[in-house]
């Protein structure tokens, strides 16, 4: 498992492995990155489903109560097939600007505290 940090946001990627492994190596390299924003780059899957997508709901999902961004990097899965509360984007460069825009509203919010 590769994590590339790059500032306030870690870029997750794996290859030659299976969905199964690649999930249980994030789940136990991510007490080291859960501070970070995080792009999961999947692209080194080349048959993805909806459903596989699903895999990483629960991580998702902890992970933005924590109030950090968490991206899926995939071509093969659209955002309109996977609940909104799981974000797919087909670029790195999409998940940079997601993040981006998710900071600005997180720093929105706290001004109107």
């Amino acid at each position: 498992m590769i994590f590339n940090r790059e500032d306030t946001t870690t870029i997750v990627l794996q290859e030659n492995t299976s969905l199964k492994v690649f999930l249980e190596n994030l789940k136990s390299g991510y007490p080291k990155i859960k501070n970070d924003n995080i792009i999961v780059n999947l692209f080194s899957f080349s048959k993805l489903t909806a459903n596989d997508v699903l895999e990483f709901h629960e991580l998702s999902v902890a992970h933005r109560k924590l109030k950090k961004s968490f991206v899926l990097v995939t071509d093969k899965v659209t955002y309109e097939e996977v609940p909104d509360h799981i974000i797919v984007v087909p670029t790195i460069q999409e998940a940079r600007d997601v993040i981006e825009m998710e900071e600005i509203e997180r720093d929105l919010d706290l001004e109107e505290e």
